[in-house]
């Protein structure tokens, strides 16, 4: 098949989307199939490989009311378009995020291919009745009739395209490359035991309440280390609280490569993911599940899709600190709990491989084709 995996976001930089398709395209290729990841051109382009991408127009950045910082396309020639589609003649256009602005709409009213969405994100209940329902769902119900086949990662991001059509939508979780993460037996925690986040500083990720509850647990565990790895709107602010708390042993890393991702999840006591809302997945969770990290999670509705059966004991409330702190300290500090949360995450990260999600893809892209030439 000839198939084009279409990205919304700036390839430029990191981001959960922008990984899964890098490795979709992979995967396909691996199978046989020409793939092709068509997005929007960026500012930033310097050191970026490009290899295998169509790169149109030009984006910008945007703040949305979730304070999430996205960067999305905001012009694109027409004519470009239709030239490229007609060169490539694509069988399949999959495209992700597709209400998006605006490259995907401009695909999609001109494709001839078979259009698959995947929806990722998951918009917060408090917003979703007030300013995002009321900008977006123009937009969004506008695409909807170019679109052949509706998937979405999981319930969660299902919720509000699921409002909006009739048509079934197939449930297809974010997947990962097992072999690139090395499980590793570590040690009990000693006394200085190391938590880690890896992620966007931003407001939806709950820095600010890891810090809180940091503070509570330094009182009985003065040795406590925090690694906070990644960079973001809110790094400066999040550094500020840090010292107004007078917390010792917290070190900002700053952006970090995949090399030292990979490091400090092996070597970490702890991993901490605290977003208190618009998760609709959790594949920075199979990551450290896949590295034989004990971790802790925000509890949101993609989370906690994640973290099922025995692995709802590591889900918290994030905006309580005390509960916070105490979930921290029971994960690191009792070892026969460890030991049964390790031996279900061994298990449970297997069903994402991502062999068994390309398949789950793969047959969509068939069945769709086979619909559309019945």
């Amino acid at each position: 098949m000839k198939i084009g995996l279409v990205c919304p976001y700036n390839v430029a930089k990191g981001g959960g989307v922008k990984e899964i398709l890098l490795d979709l395209r992979a995967g396909l290729i691996e199978r046989g199939h020409d793939v092709t990841i068509l997005a929007p051109r960026p500012r930033d382009l310097e050191d970026v490989d490009t290899t295998g991408m169509i790169l149109l127009g030009n984006g910008t950045d945007f703040k949305s009311p979730t304070h999430t910082t996205s960067h999305f396309s905001v012009s694109v020639d027409s004519d470009a378009i239709d030239q490229i589609l007609e060169q490539e003649q694509f069988d399949v256009l999959h495209f992700h995020e597709p209400w998006v602005p605006v490259l995907s709409r401009q695909i999609l009213s001109r494709s001839k291919a078979v259009n698959i969405a995947t929806f990722h994100g998951a918009l917060p209940e408090t917003l979703m009745s007030q300013t995002i329902i009321k900008v977006v769902t123009p937009y969004s119900q506008s695409i909807l009739k170019y679109i052949d086949e509706f998937t979405a990662v999981s319930p969660a991001a299902a919720q509000y395209i699921s409002s909006l059509t009739d048509e079934p939508i197939k449930l297809i979780p974010n997947g990962i490359d097992l072999t690139r993460y090395t499980w590793t037996d570590r040690p009990e925690p000693s006394d200085a035991p190391m938590i880690l986040y890896v992620g966007r500083l931003e407001k939806r990720k709950g820095v600010n309440f890891l810090l809180q509850a940091f503070r509570i647990l330094q009182a009985s565990m003065p040795g406590a280390r925090l690694v906070i790895a990644g960079d973001g709107p809110d790094r400066e602010k999040l550094e500020l609280l840090a010292e107004d708390l007078q917390l010792r042993h917290v070190d900002f890393k700053g952006f970090v490569s995949e090399a030292e991702k990979l490091e400090l999840l092996a070597t970490c006591d702890l991993f901490c993911s605290p977003a208190i809302y618009g998760e609709s997945f959790g594949l920075v969770l199979l990551e450290a599940m896949a590295s034989g990290a004990v971790t802790v999670a925000g509890n949101n509705a993609g989370y906690a899709e994640v973290m099922s059966g025995l692995g709802q004991v590591s889900i918290v409330n994030p905006q309580d600190p005390e509960e916070f702190a105490r979930k921290l300290r029971l994960l690191l500090k009792e070892p026969a709990l460890r030991k049964l949360w390790l031996s279900w995450a061994k298990k449970h990260v297997k069903q994402f491989a991502y062999p068994r999600i390309i398949d789950m893809y793969e047959q969509s892209y068939k069945d769709a084709l086979a619909k559309h030439a019945a």
